[in-house]
């Protein structure tokens, strides 16, 4: 049950991530820069994610879009313990996303949407290679009702289907999310890989309390020796639960901080075959994710 609990995370974590800009942000978030911060209990290691996006919506026709964008991640692995191999060699990842998607607007609110994530996953000590390659993408329903004017407590629902090759399955996996504005002060999301509550101090101010996943996968193009067996592949998989406060400086720049706590965290070297071969520190730890955007 845990084996299968820590695959579910990982697959989860990062399989929608990987479409959550395109679906939930639905052309919103046009650019991002965020700082993600972990830093291990009783222990010197320490996990740092640096995070940059780019998105730029076309348009088709009247309400159709063409997106294309680009999100580049950068993780730094400060592993300070003693371990049994050299750590220089998954010191640094690479994570970069190129986007193509599509949207238009159907009957009754519903808007449909596509997209293709083409990523490049790896350490990148040599040249590019296959192994690096990965392929995400989904297909999207989604009814916008947040701007409504005739409803007392609008909502967004997104209903799709997404395929992510790092998953290692041969077919398409759910996705839902469900957004309700209750009233003026409150609201709440409820989905994957993120849920929360949120309660507005006004139209600039609002605090919030969430849980959610997260994770990555990659390539090590220098694979090495552990214990007898060749590490090839490295992920990261945690749950997190915390708090976020969110600031809008104008109507399209926001800052944003969350401070949590990570109640399952599981950051693991694996063989081509993608079995675990040796777990990293994996104690819980605090968790701060900072950034600002640039919105629609």
């Amino acid at each position: 049950m845990t084996n299968w609990l820590s695959r579910f995370i990982l697959l989860t974590g990062v399989f929608t991530f990987s479409c959550i800009h395109f679906a939930q942000a639905q052309l919103t978030d046009l650019a991002k820069l965020e700082y993600s911060f972990i830093p291990s209990s009783k222990s010197e290691d320490q996990y740092t994610r640096l995070r940059a996006s780019l998105n730029f919506p076309i348009r088709i026709k009247d309400k159709d879009y063409l997106i294309v964008g680009g999100e580049y991640n950068r993780i730094i692995l400060n592993l300070e313990d003693e371990y049994p191999f050299n750590t220089n060699e998954i010191k640094t990842l690479h994570i970069i996303d190129f986007s193509l998607g599509y949207t238009f607007k159907c009957k009754n609110d519903w808007r449909l949407g596509l997209n293709i994530n083409p990523r490049i996953a790896s350490t990148l000590t040599t040249s590019i290679t296959g192994n690096d390659l990965f392929l995400n993408g989904g297909i999207f329903a989604i009814k916008d009702r947040t701007s409504a004017t005739d409803i007392d407590r609008p909502y967004r629902l997104v209903l799709g289907l997404t395929y992510n090759t790092t998953a290692g399955l041969p077919f398409p996996l759910p996705f839902v999310s469900y957004y309700r504005r209750v009233n003026k002060n409150w609201s709440f999301n409820l989905g994957v890989p993120k849920s929360n509550l949120k309660y507005f101090f006004d139209e600039k101010s609002m605090l919030q309390v969430f849980a959610a996943l997260d994770g990555y996968f990659a390539n090590i193009q220098q694979p090495f020796d552990v214990n007898g067996q060749l590490v090839d592949n490295i992920s990261l998989s945690l749950a997190v639960a915390g708090v976020g406060y969110e600031y809008c400086f104008t109507k399209h720049l926001v800052a944003y901080t969350y401070l949590g706590y990570t109640f399952r965290l599981n950051n693991v070297l694996r063989n081509g075959d993608r079995d675990e071969i040796f777990g990293l520190n994996e104690l819980n730890a605090f968790y701060l994710r900072s950034g600002i955007k640039f919105k629609i």
